[in-house]
């Protein structure tokens, strides 16, 4: 699994409180091969199936011509 969630307790003087970490774990010969934090985004990126889906569904719109335009996205998002 690409995040890995655990929890840690941190002591603070006289009381405890519960810290709640998110752990990417990255193969080590990636980040000794990776020239930029580019390089690492792209292959969590790659990693990730929600996103690898979202792309193909795009890409398959696109090539059908039935994606939306630009401009009605710079509209949703509030882009100028």
């Amino acid at each position: 699994m690409l995040y890995n969630h655990y929890w840690r307790n941190v002591s603070g003087g006289d009381k405890m409180s519960t810290l709640k970490e998110k752990v990417v774990v990255i193969p080590i010969d990636i980040f000794e091969t990776a020239e930029s934090k580019e390089d690492l985004e792209d292959w969590l990126l790659s990693q990730n199936a929600d996103f690898i889906t979202k792309m193909r569904e795009a890409r398959r719109d696109d090539l059908r011509n039935s994606g939306k335009n630009w401009e009605t996205i710079k509209k949703e998002l509030c882009i100028k």
